[in-house]
């Protein structure tokens, strides 16, 4: 006699990832359909088990040059999907582009040259005190898988091919990237892209995966197979995944960059001396791009009486000219919107030009006022301390220097801090205090400069205090790779069983310190 029917499970509907519009709002075509537990689980362990081809630096190399010359030659079709994506405009988007195609270069160039690896050696010696010393031999080795979390500002730079991916991949890790939902169609793109340079370079093309949706970004970071992650987004999604990838039976790195203020000192100095430049050219950092780059200056502090009148005038000027601009998505919008709406009301503070809805899916730049006196307590005026994503900054005017040291002593941590000195302070003493003041506060320190634009060079340094980041190490610039790396010390471990980079012979040309001493 047959047993009763069993039920039948219902299937899980697919759930489709669209492109939008941000311009209009509307939906441009569904790219794909949002990762399942299985899928992300398939692609973590694809990416496992391409891992040990990853060892042979030549096809790193190879990979990161061959992926930086095809974006190179799909760059018309790359830049028309990310801006009918991102209304960031074409000549945004190809700048964008070569810059990242430079970074993967300069990824490859650390790779051949070696000396992301720190070898170091020191021979045995039995005379060494207080004890005897074994032969010991110290190299990198790469983490593992690594999950990559996407920007929503930068769908090239910091997205599929950016720098994340581009510096595990130079460590010797394969990647996950959870795509951003602002730009999927870019990000199948590029990653189709990236698949294609792997073959070419005769890797596996698991080395590089997507997956798009929001739970399988929290899956992915929860993968037993994945070794670290690297995020760039809010404060609130960022600190999730921070808190999840702690979380774990066994926790990982988690490179977050969550959010940045990023203050400006305007001395009264620099203000008597060329107020109307700084008002401009801080109109023309603060609008940016819709002022949705992670440097943005979001408070500046500059002087109460006539040079900082005559800033502010400059500044509104300049800000008042500035076009109505597009955000990258409705929900962007709308936080903009309300986020600027909630500030202007607060006591105390003033809109020269009010920031607001521009209409038509575009919004408009413009800037607050407040005393100083309003930030040196905690209160309401908090919020004026917060970055706010959009094209707005706070100007603080200030009357004496303990209200400036009051301020920035209220400030959490930040990828850039500015001041602008007068021509006679740069040999000055309190101009150095300012400096020295700064410094705890940001990641990088600008004098006389604006922060917006971040040089893809050597000396970078991408990151800052929490909440800038959730670790010391930076996403731009070649020691980016450090992220992806852990050391290993063998101790007398015969020649034969020693990795080539740590062999008496050094075979492969590694840059290294043998007994104190750098070589090669």
């Amino acid at each position: 006699m047959a047993g009763p029917a069993v039920p039948a499970v219902p299937a899980v509907p697919a759930v489709p990832v669209w492109s939008v519009d941000p311009r209009t709002g509307k939906q441009r075509e569904q790219v794909v359909t949002e990762a399942t537990a299985e899928d992300v689980d398939r692609a973590v362990r694809a990416a496992a088990a391409a891992a040990p081809a990853l060892t042979d630096r030549g096809a790193r190399s190879a990979l990161l040059r061959t992926a930086a010359a095809l974006l190179e030659e799909d760059a018309p079709h790359i830049v028309e999907t990310a801006d009918a994506e991102t209304a960031l405009g074409a000549p945004r988007l190809n700048g964008e582009l070569a810059r990242t195609a430079y970074q993967l270069r300069a990824f490859a160039d650390v790779v051949d040259e070696g000396a992301f690896l720190d070898v170091i050696i020191d021979h045995a010696d039995p005379g060494a005190g207080p004890v005897p010393r074994p032969d010991l031999r110290r190299y990198k080795i790469p983490l593992g898988v690594v999950a990559v979390y996407a920007a929503s500002n930068f769908p090239l730079a910091f997205s599929v091919p950016g720098g994340d991916t581009a510096s595990a991949l130079a460590a010797g890790c394969p990647v996950v990237v959870k795509a951003h939902p602002g730009h999927p169609a870019t990000s199948q793109l590029c990653a189709a892209i990236l698949r294609r340079a792997a073959a070419q370079a005769g890797l596996p093309e698991d080395v590089v995966s997507v997956v798009h949706g929001f739970d399988a970004g929290v899956r992915l970071v929860s993968h037993p197979l994945v070794n670290a992650a690297g995020f760039t987004g809010s404060i609130s999604g960022g600190r999730a995944l921070y808190d999840a990838a702690a979380a774990r039976p066994r926790p990982i790195p988690f490179h977050g960059e969550l959010g940045s203020l990023n203050p400006v000192v305007v001395t009264p100095a620099a203000a008597a001396e060329r107020a109307e430049q700084i008002g401009a050219g801080l109109a023309a950092s603060f609008t940016l791009s819709s002022g949705q780059f992670c440097t943005k200056p979001g408070l500046v502090l500059a002087p109460a009486g006539e040079p900082g009148d005559r800033l502010v005038t400059a500044l509104a000027e300049a800000t008042t000219a500035a076009p109505a601009g597009v955000l990258l998505d409705a929900r962007m919008r709308e936080r903009f919107v309300a986020g600027v709406r909630e500030r202007a009301a607060l006591p105390g503070v003033t809109a020269p030009v009010e920031p607001g809805d521009g209409g038509e899916n575009a919004v408009r730049a413009g800037f607050l006022t407040v005393a100083a006196a309003r930030l040196t307590e905690r209160g309401p005026h908090d919020l004026l301390t917060e970055e706010c994503f959009g094209p707005v900054t706070v100007v603080v005017r200030y009357d004496t220097d303990e209200e400036v040291v009051c301020v920035l002593g209220r400030l959490a941590g930040n990828l850039t801090a500015t001041v602008h000195i007068g021509d006679a302070e740069a040999s000055d003493a309190s101009a150095a205090a300012l400096v020295a003041r700064l410094t705890p506060l940001a990641g990088r320190v600008l004098v006389n400069g604006w922060p917006t634009g971040v040089a893809v060079a050597p000396a970078q340094h991408h990151g800052g205090p929490y909440p800038a980041t959730t670790s010391t190490s930076t996403s731009v610039g070649a020691t980016a790779i450090e992220r992806w790396l852990r050391p290993v010390t063998y101790q007398d471990t015969p020649p034969a069983l020693l990795p080539p980079e740590l062999r008496d012979d050094n075979p492969m040309g590694i840059p290294r310190r043998v007994n104190g001493r750098a070589q090669g």
